[in-house]
């Protein structure tokens, strides 16, 4: 496969995007107004709850067995280490750009979390049908198929997990921060007050500090101090008791978001060959079910893409967004993780931990060159929190991308011929 080939190939999914993206934004702009603010957030529940559900079900119970995910055993860890090593790099560019609070959750996000399904469902197929490709055999695409149904599956683990985590944090910093300034800005009530009244408030209160200080403290027995000592190490155990429940009650809050549940419902449906008949097949009794819900996840897309390119019209306009956090993130996705992705599936491969199928390499090696997920906006609109600066980063990594995934693509097929 020749470079501009290849070239082609891998831009035009991004490309796509684009232009998906820039019907969005003239949907969204004053003489449209077909995209406004409230319906955008109305369309992004449906796809949370609705479309992305259908989507991740209907392309693992189809496609995914239970023989694939145990001879897939690597791709989980592999997606693991791309939001690990994501996520610091991602936290070490927060704490040099220092980025507003609000935002470092966004930032670590679009480091750690990509696009591990949308896209790669356009890319990886095509290479396949591409003369002379390495990956060129009679099964390559319904492979590719599985193999990128199996990462979008496990990229929407880590996303609607991890990523939903940073997003949620994100907002409730910036719902304090608002809290702050709106506390902070209050006016004085009393309108009968003068500048000598708060004077004299002032010198009474500290008059009133200074008597408080000066009184002296009455001893206390050792029965009182013993008694006074295990009831705050009472407390504090009930309190530490209580930290543990909540935290353990938000892990599984986060995980049992819609799309997790899909996708583990998804798995079951592939994995139980008797429940997959049922659905699954000409000759399904249920197929409809699956039609319908294939139907439902094909909207996924292009809401998502929409709604994307109508933020970034409120992004251009009012984002403050430091241009370093946007050098950085593109450094760290498309030069710094592809290079790490390399380092680790040879490593793997030598080691005898993954199939020798190169296709299944190259996903794996792509795995750490996509652009941040798009999922990621979702969440910021459903929180309410950075849409537009995500908007903006979301127009800058993805324009960027359409010449990284070529570059990247080649070397990875270069490696594997």
């Amino acid at each position: 496969m020749g470079f501009w080939t290849l070239f082609e190939v891998a831009s035009m999914p991004i490309m796509q995007v684009l232009l998906v993206s820039i019907l969005g934004a003239l949907m969204a702009t004053e003489y449209f107004n077909l995209l406004n603010a409230d319906a955008r957030r109305y369309i992004n529940k449906v796809v949370f709850v609705v479309f992305t559900p259908s989507l991740m079900f209907a392309c693992l119970a189809q496609t995914v067995t239970l023989q694939d995910i145990i001879s897939w055993w690597f791709m989980p860890v592999n997606i693991g280490l791309t939001f690990l090593i994501g996520g610091v790099l991602g936290w070490i560019l927060v704490k040099i750009l220092k980025p507003k609070p609000h935002l470092e959750g966004l930032v670590i996000a679009t480091c750690s979390a990509g696009n591990l399904g949308n896209l790669l469902l356009i890319v990886v197929p095509e290479i396949c049908s591409q003369d002379g490709s390495p990956f060129s055999h009679g099964i390559c695409n319904s492979v590719a198929l599985s193999y990128v149904s199996f990462s979008m599956a496990l990229g929407g683990f880590f996303i609607w997990s991890h990523t939903y985590h940073l997003i949620r944090t994100s907002a409730l910093k910036y719902k304090a921060l608002q809290e702050g300034e709106s506390t902070v800005k209050v006016p004085n009530a009393d309108l009968d007050a003068r500048s000598e009244t708060h004077l004299l408030k002032t010198e009474n209160q500290e008059r009133a500090v200074t008597v408080v200080v000066v009184q002296p403290v009455k001893p206390i027995d050792e029965d009182k101090e013993s008694q006074v000592l295990s009831e705050k190490a009472g407390k504090e155990k009930t309190a530490f008791w209580e930290k543990l429940k909540g935290v353990l009650h938000g892990i599984l809050k986060e995980i049992m978001a819609p799309p997790t549940i899909a996708a583990i419902v998804g798995f079951i449906f592939g994995a139980t060959p008797w429940l997959k008949n049922l659905i699954i097949g000409n000759d399904a009794p249920l197929r409809v079910i699956q039609g319908t819900i294939k139907l439902l996840g094909d909207g996924t897309i292009p809401c998502i893409t929409l709604i994307l390119g109508g933020n970034l019209i409120q992004g251009l306009r009012s984002a403050r967004l430091k241009p370093m956090v946007i050098i950085g993130t593109i450094f760290v996705r498309y030069m710094i993780l592809p290079v790490i992705g390399i380092g680790v599936v040879k490593a793997a491969s030598n080691l005898g931990l993954v199939p020798s199928d190169p296709l299944f390499l190259y996903v794996l090696m792509i795995q750490f060159t996509t652009p941040p997920a798009m999922n990621i906006g979702t969440m910021t609109q459903l929180f309410d929190v950075g849409q537009e600066e995500c908007s903006v980063l979301f127009l800058w990594t993805y324009l960027a991308a359409a010449f990284a995934l070529t570059v990247w693509s080649t070397i990875y097929m270069w490696i594997l011929s």
